[in-house]
């Protein structure tokens, strides 16, 4: 039976006027928004070709570059979020048949075998406990068992908490002849990143956490040796959308038409970006460190443990095991309800064993820091 709605009846239709509770958010996020980026994203929207807005993609891949300290010129924003620019990573470089190589201690390498087998890929994984990292000699043994075209690792596991180290890497990939492909996902302004220094052909990033940006546009970027292999492709790039040798049309000289860019995304991306290069990187970096360490000790005061060991522990990102007889979810519902305070449970194989507590760009502040605690400490007593 079909329902029909008189064109009478379309005032009952008309929602109330949104409203969203003032949450902290201190999961593995978003993050909060900064006043100035919210103010960003409300101005005025202007034509995707209009001088205004090219003259703001000048700045947004200069800044860009900043942030990630690299001179790539293919460095863009992918209109999408993170797992967009995740996918044109391997939809530019992979091709079928290639060897990609993976290394899985988390949920987002698997996504990255996922993407990879979907173009093609002849996937292959190097495996460490969820909340561990790949030392040298464990990459270079998998290197040169597997011969990669592609090597991808997870900077920051989102999952885990775990900050692979990247020193050396990619020399390794050089000696091998493969690209390194980095998920700088929870790392870009928050973790120290030098993707030149070392050696890193291809990175994505999200916009929602060390950028504290709303979620929606992806950072982007390809060395020139990435680059070489996309332009000596045997055949077109499987993802229309995600094409860099049509995109690069559109933010190189030519500026020819792909797609309509989110406009005022990118206006808040500049913003987030100014902020950054505004404070400093080495100054982001030691807040977020400073802050993080306040996190683990009182944690510790607590009587509660960290999943990852210290010396591999995110600043933007900490996994807190949760105690035996304890409601992981109930407690996070709790703190929701009662503080306005949002933490993250756990993913795969820590789902239900630990707590997931973000410090991301503007939220990573010495009084959320003891809001979290103080909130924490409270709820725990009625466990």
């Amino acid at each position: 039976m079909t329902t029909t709605i008189s064109i009478n009846d379309s005032h009952r239709l008309l929602a109330k006027q949104l409203d969203m509770a003032p949450r902290l958010l201190l999961g593995p996020g978003p993050s909060n928004v900064p006043p100035r980026v919210l103010q960003a994203l409300s101005m005025t929207t202007v034509g995707h070709l209009d001088p205004l807005f090219l003259q703001m993609m000048d700045e947004t891949q200069t800044l860009l570059r900043y942030a990630w300290q690299t001179d790539n010129p293919m460095t863009i924003s992918v209109s999408g979020t993170g797992s967009a620019a995740m996918e044109a990573t391997l939809a530019n470089t992979v091709e079928p048949g290639d060897v990609v190589l993976v290394g899985v201690n988390g949920y987002f390498g698997h996504r990255l075998l996922d993407m990879a087998g979907r173009y093609g890929a002849d996937t292959r994984k190097l495996t460490k406990p969820w909340g561990e990292t790949f030392s040298l000699e464990e990459l270079r043994i998998g290197l040169n068992c597997h011969r990669p075209a592609i090597l991808a690792l997870v900077h920051a596991e989102t999952s885990t908490g775990a900050c692979q180290p990247l020193v050396g890497v990619g020399e390794l990939c050089r000696e091998f002849n493969c690209l390194l492909l980095v998920d700088t996902v929870t790392s870009l302004g928050g973790v120290p990143l030098f993707i030149d220094e070392w050696g890193i052909d291809l990175a994505y990033s999200c916009s929602q956490k060390g950028l504290a940006c709303p979620p929606g546009i992806a950072p982007f970027t390809m060395s020139p040796r990435a680059v070489e292999k996309l332009q000596q492709r045997r055949a077109k790039v499987a993802n229309w959308y995600l094409d860099i040798s049509m995109l690069c049309q559109y933010w190189g000289n030519e500026r020819t038409y792909h797609h309509t860019a989110p406009i005022n995304m990118n206006y808040a991306l500049r913003e987030a970006l100014r902020l950054v290069a505004e404070e400093g990187l080495a100054a982001v970096w030691a807040r977020h460190q400073a802050n993080a360490e306040l996190l683990w000790q009182g944690l510790a005061d607590l009587g509660l443990t960290c999943h990852v060991p210290k010396e591999f522990r995110l600043p933007t990102l900490t996994t807190v095991t949760i105690p035996p007889g304890v409601d992981g979810k109930a407690v996070a519902r709790q703190l929701l309800q009662e503080y306005n305070l949002e933490i993250g449970g756990g993913l795969g194989e820590l789902a239900g064993k630990v707590w997931r507590i973000g410090l991301m760009g503007f939220n990573s502040r010495r009084e959320n820091v003891i809001l979290c605690l103080s909130a924490l400490e409270r709820v725990l007593k009625n466990f």
